[in-house]
């Protein structure tokens, strides 16, 4: 009940500071959810990720040894085929993400999930820092029954452990879009990196990264 609480005051909060977009993001599930196809090549897994400005996500993942085809995009929405300006105004549901291809052989579910818990607060609903909405929530989008066990047997765990000092928001749910977002989205860091935005928010969070996960990068 406390848990339930907690989780109800961060969605209060949440609904003031969005308004009417966030009311639009709960009705999601009343309405019918479009569906994409994902082909997986031999020997090969997917993920797709939410934890925050895909931009940052993109930076980290790009690194890691065993990733390959890193694109950023849309996911978990109620319309097909989104805008960057439709996401970030809150209303279609679809949540900023990173999906890629990773070869279990080299790259297990379970180090992603230890690097995705480690690179963002997953307490905080609908926002990471400055950056708020729904469509910067903290999200697994599972490919398989067992992407969906791992995900759950470690959030679970986190909590137990009480790594954090509020629970853990992260939306665990079944794959069931992606829309690859704009050209100038992909690649972003490496091409813009001495923005404001780079410099101030993602740069810092890929430095910290690699000197954490120095052993898993290529």
């Amino acid at each position: 009940m406390k848990f339930l609480l907690i989780l109800l005051s961060f969605s209060f909060i949440s609904l003031l500071a969005n308004g009417q977009s966030q009311n639009q993001y709960n009705e999601k599930n009343m309405q019918e959810i479009p569906k994409t196809n994902v082909e997986i090549p031999e020997g090969y897994e997917m993920a797709t990720l939410g934890s925050g400005c895909f931009w940052c996500i993109e930076a980290i993942y790009q690194e890691l040894n065993g990733v390959d085809k890193v694109k950023s995009g849309y996911s978990g929405g109620h319309i097909a085929s989104p805008t960057y300006r439709q996401v970030t105004n809150g209303t279609t549901g679809h949540a900023e993400v990173i999906q890629f291809l990773f070869d279990p052989k080299i790259l297990t579910f379970s180090v992603i999930l230890e690097i995705f818990w480690s690179t963002h607060d997953p307490t905080t609903l609908n926002r990471q820092g400055a950056d708020v909405g729904p469509q910067y929530r903290s999200a697994v989008f599972y490919h398989s029954d067992s992407q969906k066990q791992e995900a759950e047997f470690f959030k679970k765990k986190l909590d137990d452990a009480g790594a954090f000092n509020r629970p853990i928001v992260t939306e665990i749910t079944p794959f069931s879009n992606f829309y690859v977002a704009e050209d100038y989205h992909q690649n972003y860091f490496k091409d813009n990196g001495m923005q404001p935005y780079c410099q101030i928010v993602v740069r810092p969070k890929v430095e910290k990264f690699k000197k954490v996960f120095a052993e898993k990068l290529k």
